[in-house]
């Protein structure tokens, strides 16, 4: 018997009934062969771990530009956690693990360098706004491999996409990682924002501090509980809403004392005019895009440009800068 027949029918005897299963999955863009080992969840899971796009996202931006630390969260750091909280709700849910995971792992790989001051920096060359959620889904379906994409399952690609934004997802599992990176954001932020002393733990508000926990893992244990209790056997992934009210309480704090005008952003005015400049350079000297991105038949130009600058990582786009833009050190021997 085939691993990947044995797992199938191991999903179907012990998952819940609205879990979504490898082996009714909607299908791929382009029909494969199927594995013999791995389910159809499991393949996209592995293909997003071992493309390009993923690997860059150890020198993005979550919150904090070039900090000076080692244990400060990357975008990469961020999805692994995301992706943590996420497969500890799907498998005491008894919904499917692997597609979970395949959908926590692939959600970010659209963000642009230095965070999310740099979609707005692309949007005023596209003529409408830059999302990462939809660039994530453009990475795995059109950018990977050369042009070719990862041509991933219709269920990972619909809970990228709807991760974030006003669409919501068609599964439960894609539920949980929209739920759960917002619990990891939240608690990592406070984290790092106190390592940074932008603020001090005296600063939160008392009441989810209380009522939450006074630290990340207490936080973060308490969420996830309350999100499995309140969505067991339910047709949908929530928390009580009491719960969700505390951790916008957080949030709203870290909209209004991190993420706007805190020191930690003091930087980004000129991380904004790195990605204009990198961009505009671009659009008047498309013969200095890299090959994969000069196609005529790709895309219009702005797309085309902007799908470069977007996968840099913020080293990268810093590097061209300085090439570009800076004047070089010269020697007359």
């Amino acid at each position: 018997m085939e691993i990947r027949k044995r797992t199938e029918e191991i999903e179907k005897n012990i998952l819940s009934s609205r879990a979504s299963l490898s082996s009714e999955s909607k299908g791929r863009r382009r029909p494969e062969e199927l594995c013999p080992i791995r389910t159809e969840f499991q393949r996209d899971r592995d293909r997003i771990v071992h493309c390009k796009s993923f690997r860059r996202l150890k020198h993005k931006t979550q919150v904090f530009l070039a900090p000076e630390g080692d244990h400060y969260r990357t975008r990469l750091t961020h999805t692994m956690e995301v992706s943590q909280i996420s497969r500890s709700i799907a498998r005491a849910l008894l919904l499917n693990e692997d597609l979970t995971e395949a959908i926590a792992l692939g959600h970010d790989l659209g963000h642009t360098p230095f965070g999310h001051i740099g979609e707005n920096a692309l949007s005023k060359f596209l003529g409408g706004e830059f999302r990462h959620n939809i660039q994530s889904l453009r990475v795995v379906d059109e950018l990977e491999y050369g042009g070719k994409g990862l041509n991933l399952t219709w269920e990972v690609r619909n809970g990228i996409l709807t991760h974030t934004g006003d669409e919501k997802p068609e599964t439960l599992e894609g539920e949980i990682v929209r739920i759960a990176d917002r619990i990891a954001y939240i608690n990592h932020d406070i984290d790092d924002a106190i390592r940074a002393e932008i603020i001090s733990e005296a600063d939160l508000p008392r009441d989810p501090i209380s009522r939450l926990g006074s630290y990340q893992n207490k936080r973060i244990d308490y969420l996830v509980r309350d999100t499995i209790t309140n969505s067991f056997d339910s047709d949908s992934i929530k928390m009580s809403r009491d719960t969700w009210e505390l951790m916008d309480q957080l949030r709203n704090y870290l909209f209004e004392n991190v993420y706007i005008g805190s020191v930690a952003k003091t930087e980004e005015d000129k991380a904004v005019r790195v990605l204009e400049s990198l961009a505009s350079y671009y659009l008047e000297n498309p013969q200095e895009l890299p090959p994969e991105y000069q196609a005529a038949c790709y895309e219009e130009l702005p797309v085309r440009v902007c799908d470069y600058v977007a996968g840099m990582t913020d080293r990268y786009a810093l590097m061209k800068y300085k090439q570009i833009f800076l004047p070089r050190s010269w020697l007359v021997e």
